[in-house]
């Protein structure tokens, strides 16, 4: 041992160790370790002890429950004889006690070499006695039979099998000094910055920039601070793609604000603040606080269906949440990721309120979707690209996101099925990719709704156990499941009891004895046996929420007030025009790989073309002169083929928006455009529309004889053009009937009727002027305005038998053979079609997070 370097002697548990300089000593529960402590708030390898050449120093190593001296939470720090460290928990978690070097001290060399022998080394471990919570004061951890006091007994069963160990768990974010910033808590920043009187510091993604942030969603040249020469701060937005946030909220493009004593600026995952002169970084690398704070959700009728639900999740934890139908874990999932935030209460990441901060803080969040979030028609590796066109900043060059894009796939093992399209591969591979496209943005926080939802249990044992590598690989994981089998892998547990109420936050494995059944099916049972039983009252008032939830309660609940600044439009990370163009590639794509829907689009304007040359008539010239010899199948040849190509055109657009749904809403939740999309789909729905309506044009009037001079046009190129913009407007029908049904299998219903509607009411079969009222509700009809184009092109008025015989110039005044009343009824057509995307655009807000309803 070198000279003048101190020993140190280690005191556990009424065991003492000497501690050697010349090597690095590990705690945590591994058996392997040199320090093993048997305690569940301790992590497997939870910290280490070594000499730092002036000191003894102790860092943690990312434990989830945390290492403390004198009640704050430390990462690395040194320590002297004299000191107490608390691993778990900052009062009660297990002691080390640190003094001088002692005679008789067992040596943690000396049983490491043991181990190393395969000896079987003197361990200390540190059970809890269960006289401990005996002994508590009474007002601490109320002693109470929850049973007996209310409502009926169920059967009860390993009373105090655990109570011997139960591990403590600190609020999260909660800790820290007196006096720590309200921000960040106790968390140290990454990195000091020194700033000098009119110097400029630039930040970036790329190298030349004063101070580079490694991060994807940084612009190249993101923003800039200014020290100004009255020693005051401001940061300036260089027009970068994701924004830059102050207190949460977006400076405008290329804006500038002066900064105070207490504001943060957020640039990607990265957070700063400037205290003293000198710049703080705080990097968001997964050791962040989160947590829910009294969240209540009341629907109309002043039901709540979530009632004061407060937990804190450990940093790099996996978290279940599970519980019957009907409790409230959808509800909670949109509350906790901010898509429907919770009527009162708060949700607070790193101490931030998510909710008045979700501009910023959802980049930090990832959301998995019970239905899968890719188009199944792709490959894995081309959905991933075009996720990550639409996510990432426009100066990101390809070569970097294909390098984030096969690092995802590695990570995931992936890699092996990046050529495969996503249909083919199994329910527990495809749920990988949903994964592996949230995770192509490094988020901290990832929420999964029901992940294992229709998988066999070997798939389902996969699906957690990915899961639990990502937490394990320094992200916090919380997923909603239905499946039990799997639980022991999470770290905690939440359990939701019928009407939204916690009825249990804590380890899993304690989870069965706190409510006193075998099984989860048994326990489910009572749920449903005793609905009326305050779960929620049992579960306050016992211990396990004074260990585990105790400390949330000095949060007071408070309601959810969203400033005006806070609904400011969060940025964009790419421009309008470029998100177009990516989501007409990426839809052109996903068409041209369903060999089955290209089949169809052909075959079915064809059919409905050839049914019309079934019918044995032509157009005919001018008419003959007996009234009675009027070629009256005219009208029901245009009719057979206006409708046709209304039922073809509505039928290439119902399900478009429905299938996407899932998609939408979360590619809306990351910046996609709104107007960007539904133009998409107005494109290339409208080319593959257009091409219908020449295809049964050209059908339809091959063998016929038509007039030889049109109004403005050819007789048939006036035809196909008003053929082709009813195909349009019924197509935009079709968008409206996906955007407003909540399934799939309700569309072809609607579909059909949408046509049968079309029929009654061209003018054909009946007589529609004239009729009060009738007649004004035909106006909204896309087949009337066209027939009455087709009319005046081909002089219908005339052509067919009139409908009062013995008035025959009761005419339909929109059948006028004039360029102008043609033209009239086109522009009508059109506009119809275009007050349905108007209202599409407003039916799809009701499926964005509410702070992107703008």
């Amino acid at each position: 041992m070198g000279h003048g370097v101190p020993e140190l002697v280690l005191e556990l548990n009424g065991r003492t160790w000497t501690l050697d300089p010349s090597r690095t000593y590990t705690l945590g529960r591994d058996p392997q370790g040199d320090l093993v402590v048997d305690d569940a708030r301790v992590s497997w390898r939870h910290a280490t002890i070594s000499w730092g050449g002036r000191s003894w120093v102790i860092e943690d190593h990312g434990s989830t429950n945390g290492t403390y001296v004198q009640g704050r939470r430390i990462h690395q720090m040194e320590i002297a004889p004299g000191a107490a460290v608390h691993l778990g928990n900052a009062t009660d978690g297990p002691r080390l006690d640190l003094s001088d070097a002692a005679a008789g001290a067992y040596s943690a060399q000396g049983a490491a070499a043991q181990q190393a022998h395969g000896a079987a080394a003197p361990q200390a471990p540190l059970q809890q006695p269960q006289q401990q919570w005996q002994q508590a004061p009474q007002g601490q951890v109320p002693q109470q039979q929850p049973w007996q006091q209310q409502g009926p007994a169920p059967h009860q069963a390993h009373q105090g099998a655990h109570q011997a160990h139960i591990p403590h768990q600190s609020t999260p974010g909660a800790g820290g000094a007196a006096g720590a910033p309200p921000v960040y808590g106790d968390r140290s920043p990454t990195t000091f910055h020194q700033f000098s009187l009119g110097r400029v510091m630039r930040i970036g993604r790329a190298l030349e920039n004063e101070l580079v942030v490694s991060d994807l969603q940084v612009s190249r040249h993101h923003a800039e601070f200014h020290a100004t020469p009255d020693g005051r701060f401001e940061i300036r937005d260089l027009g970068s793609h994701n924004g830059t946030y102050v207190n949460g909220q977006p400076m405008p493009k290329g804006g500038t604000v002066l900064l105070g004593p207490n504001d943060i600026v957020g640039v990607g995952h990265s957070t700063f603040r400037i205290v003293g002169g000198q710049l703080e970084e705080f990097v968001d690398t997964g050791e962040v606080s989160f947590s829910a704070r009294h969240l209540t959700v009341t629907v109309e009728g002043g039901k709540q269906i979530l009632k004061d639900v407060s937990f804190g999740v450990p940093e790099k934890s996996l978290i279940g949440v599970i519980g019957p139908s009907g409790s409230g874990k959808s509800t909670l999932l949109k509350a906790l990721t901010g898509y429907r935030p919770a009527d009162q209460g708060d949700v607070l990441y790193d101490n931030r309120s998510l909710y008045k901060q979700f501009a910023e803080l959802r980049q930090r969040i990832g959301l998995v979707p019970q239905d899968d979030i890719l188009h199944k028609e792709l490959t894995v590796q081309k959905a991933l690209r075009y996720a990550a066109k639409l996510r990432f900043p426009g100066d990101t060059a390809e070569a970097e996101r294909e390098a984030r894009i096969d690092e995802v796939l590695r990570e995931l093992k992936l890699d092996i099925h990046k050529e495969k399209k996503v249909t083919s591969l199994s329910g527990g591979q495809r749920k990988r990719v949903s994964v592996a496209l949230e995770l192509l943005t490094k988020p901290s926080l990832i929420f999964l709704d029901e992940p294992t939802s229709g998988l066999d249990p070997g798939m389902d044992r996969d699906v957690m156990q990915l899961l639990r590598g990502l937490a394990d690989d320094g992200r916090t994981v919380l997923v909603v499941t239905h499946s039990v089998a799997e639980l022991a892998l999470c770290d905690k547990l939440l359990v939701m009891a019928p009407g939204g109420a916690v009825a249990y936050f804590g380890p899993p494995e304690e989870a069965l004895n706190f409510f006193g059944y075998d099984t989860w099916a048994d326990v489910f049972s009572a749920f449903e046996n005793y609905r009326d039983y305050d779960w929620a009252g049992r579960w306050k008032g016992s211990q396990h929420y004074q260990m585990y939830a105790a400390d949330i309660d000095a949060v007071a609940a408070q309601p959810v007030q969203m400033p005006a600044q806070a609904m400011a439009r969060p940025p964009k990370p790419q421009g309008w025009g470029s998100q177009l163009w990516t989501l007409i590639r990426r839809y052109v794509s996903v068409i041209a790989s369903d060999k089955g829907f290209l089949g169809l689009m052909v075959v079915l304007p064809a059919v409905l073309g050839v049914v019309s040359v079934v019918i044995p008539a032509d157009f005919g010239l001018a008419p003959p002169t007996p009234p009675s010899r009027f070629n009256g199948d005219a009208g029901t040849i245009m009719l057979i083929l206006a409708v046709g190509m209304c039922f073809s055109g509505a039928a290439n657009s119902v399900r478009e928006l429905i299938k996407e749904r899932v998609i939408y809403e979360r590619e809306r939740a990351t910046g996609l455009s709104r107007s960007a999309y539904l133009m998409s789909k107005v494109i290339v729905l409208g080319m593959i529309t257009a091409i219908q309506g020449v295809i049964i044009c050209a059908i339809g009037f091959a063998t016929r004889e038509l007039p030889e001079e049109g109004l403005i046009m050819p007789p048939a190129v006036e035809l196909c053009v008003t053929i082709t913009a009813l195909g349009f407007t019924s197509m935009m029908f079709g968008l409206v009937i996906s955007s407003l049904v909540k399934t799939a299998e309700k569309t072809m219903p609607l579909l059909v009727m949408f046509a049968i509607v079309q029929v009654v009411f061209t003018g054909i079969l009946f007589q529609v002027y004239g009729s009060p009222g009738l007649e004004q509700f035909a106006w909204l009809m896309p087949s009337r305005w066209a027939i009455a184009a087709a009319g005046a092109t081909l002089d219908l008025a005339h052509l067919m038998p009139p409908w009062d015989p013995k008035n025959p110039d009761d005419l339909d005044p929109l059948w006028e053979h004039t360029a102008g009343q043609w033209g009239m009824n086109i522009t009508v057509l059109l506009f119809i079609g275009i007050l349905c995307g108007i209202a599409v655009a407003r039916l799809l807000r009701r499926h964005e997070p509410e702070v992107m309803r703008k």
